[in-house]
């Protein structure tokens, strides 16, 4: 059997072919991505001013899911689209633009042979959640098949996910601490276990989000001259920028200047890590606090316990920092000085060392900085907690994010109670009887040898 999602997300989409035993009943097996696609071109989002181009712009990929799922499939397997925090920006924005958005998306949907499901928004909670169940999927956290076939729960602490999108950040893990904000608990039953998780999604901390924001800092301390420096770009790097390219997003809005926005600003890069690290953490407020602990901006955040899995564009800096830059990142302090490292990399440097990344490369000094700011001042990992971060995209084959989460839940693939033995009979009878065979095998044998024994003793 088949599924498909379609992740759009911020800047840009990825459609998801999973696939799972033909023989699959609704609570056994692992669930394995078969395939994916990326969807060429930017977000759903940005298409607010022409919203057919978006739904034209996943003809590509849907193509490619024809042939990736057998076409006695096609009209049994499920089709969803779950947009983020690119679309939930849009929503707050112009309300009419996002529903003409997912309705021009959803027509495209509709148009071919799949069971098409939905096209929905979901909230930075779902995205925090459902990106918590893969990863805990994936890695058999919940349930497993034991050796003799039966599902068995093992003893294993479940991880903490942590998601870094363009528009939006999530953290979420299991805790026994109180929650004191009751929109930051969840509670799940899966598989007959009761789970109670902490999530909290920051709408506008996002990678894109942040630059943009970082940029208006900028713009504002230095009066909107006509040439401003850049502490986070390398030198020798420099761009003209529409003010329009700053400040077309609800996250900069409030900031938005009495300029017109099509006024041009060269933005020359300067490599000051140390002056990168204090405008990005004016992004902040550390300063209100009404509950008993709290991460950042007067939200409520437990203790960070376990182990966690750190996705998305987590793991692409932190993968750039170790395969390019050559720094390993197995503490707070590691991540700083190799964050120290790429600000003060001339532009030409960086080139030389990735030039395949040209794209990206003016701001890893940035998101580097970021990062070591979101996770140790933000989310308060320190020398003993953050070495439990593991960086990854993926689980075995399988990408780490919310979308296999969305797909199992909206499918009852995980259900509340416990699956029953029955489901591995047939399993165990086999392995029963290879065992009566090697018992018996064995047997045989020892009598041999006994008799043979016997025998030579009475020769004697």
């Amino acid at each position: 059997q088949y599924g498909i999602v379609l992740d759009a997300g911020s800047s840009h989409t990825a459609m998801f072919v999973y696939k799972w035993p033909a023989d699959k009943e609704n609570d056994t097996g692992v669930v394995s991505e078969h395939s994916m696609c990326d969807v060429q071109g930017p977000g759903i989002s940005s298409y607010s001013s022409n919203p057919p181009a978006a739904g034209t712009s996943l003809v590509h990929c849907l193509t490619q899911a024809l042939q990736d799922v057998p076409k006695e499939k096609h009209a049994g397997t499920p089709l969803y689209l779950g947009a983020t925090a690119g679309m939930r920006l849009l929503n707050i924005a112009n309300p009419q633009a996002s529903d003409a958005v997912l309705s021009t998306v959803a027509a495209t949907l509709k148009s071919y042979p799949f069971d098409f499901r939905g096209a929905k928004i979901l909230s930075g909670e779902e995205e925090g959640v459902f990106g918590w169940v893969t990863a805990n999927y994936l890695l058999e956290n919940f349930i497993k098949r034991g050796w003799l076939g039966e599902w068995i729960q093992p003893q294993k602490k479940t991880l903490g996910a942590m998601d870094f999108g363009g528009a939006s950040t999530q953290i979420t893990f299991e805790t026994r601490d109180t929650i004191e904000d009751p929109r930051n608990e969840v509670m799940l039953k899966l598989y007959g276990q009761e789970y109670k998780v902490y999530t909290h999604s920051f709408l506008c901390y996002g990678r894109d989000q942040v630059l943009k924001r970082l940029l208006s800092k900028l713009f504002q301390a230095e009066s909107y001259q006509a040439t401003i420096s850049h502490p986070c770009w390398p030198t020798g790097y420099q761009k003209s920028l529409w003010l329009s390219s700053v400040y077309d997003s609800p996250c900069t809005e409030k900031e938005r200047p009495s300029l017109a926005l099509n006024t041009t600003v060269n933005v020359a890069g300067t490599g000051n890590s140390s002056l990168c690290a204090l405008h990005l953490s004016k992004l902040f407020d550390f300063t209100i606090c009404s509950f008993s602990r709290c991460s950042f901006g007067d939200t409520f955040q437990p203790q960070v316990s376990g182990k966690f899995i750190a996705f998305s564009a987590f793991f692409y800096t932190v993968d750039f920092i170790q395969t390019v830059m050559g720094k390993p990142v197995r503490m707070p302090s590691d991540l700083k000085d190799a964050a120290e490292t790429i600000c003060a990399t001339s532009w030409s440097e960086l080139l030389q060392k990735a030039p395949n990344l040209e794209k990206r490369l003016p701001d890893y000094c940035a998101v580097s900085t970021f990062i070591y700011l979101l996770t140790t001042k933000g989310y308060n990992f320190n020398n003993h907690s953050f070495p439990n971060i593991a960086f990854q995209k993926k689980a075995g084959e399988t990408s780490i994010g919310w979308a296999l989460g969305y797909m199992l839940n909206l499918t009852n693939m995980i259900p509340a109670e416990k699956p029953s033995s029955h489901k591995s009979m047939l399993y165990n009878y086999w392995v029963l009887l290879i065992l009566l065979f090697v018992v018996s095998t064995l047997t045989s044998l020892m009598t041999a040898v006994c008799l043979l024994r016997r025998s030579k003793s009475l020769t004697i």
